[in-house]
């Protein structure tokens, strides 16, 4: 008798539990969807307005910084984030926009220029 050798597909990754993305941690490694590491977290990102999952930064294997958008991810878990992407595809990805900046305020303006709105330095 031969013993038939099917490969069903890549095999599956060892990432623990699924949990919420804000629970993952930077340093997290992430895959591509055939199971090869991308890169790792660097931060999940999320929309804090509508308190919805956003996307990944991630550094890939060259140091470059990517994004995967939200719906790019397919699992967030324990030991590992997956994309829904191909390595190709996830070399292939954008760095995470700069957003928008941030202010703080400028204690050296003095009371008049706060009063003023000359008190805010940008961050």
């Amino acid at each position: 008798m031969s013993a038939m050798s099917e490969q069903s597909g890549p095999e599956p990754i060892d990432d623990g539990p699924a949990i919420h993305y804000s629970a993952v941690a930077p340093g997290t490694p992430v895959y591509s969807a055939d199971g090869q590491q991308v890169g790792l977290v660097r931060e999940m990102l999320d929309n804090y307005r509508e308190h919805i999952f956003d996307g990944v930064a991630f550094k890939d294997r060259d140091g470059v910084l990517r994004f995967a958008d939200a719906p790019e991810v397919s699992r967030t878990a324990e030991r590992g984030v997956t994309l829904t992407l191909s390595v190709a595809e996830a070399e292939e990805l954008p760095p995470p926009d700069e957003g928008h900046p941030s202010f703080r305020p400028g204690k050296a303006r003095g009371r008049l220029g706060r009063m003023f709105g000359g008190g805010w330095k940008r961050q």
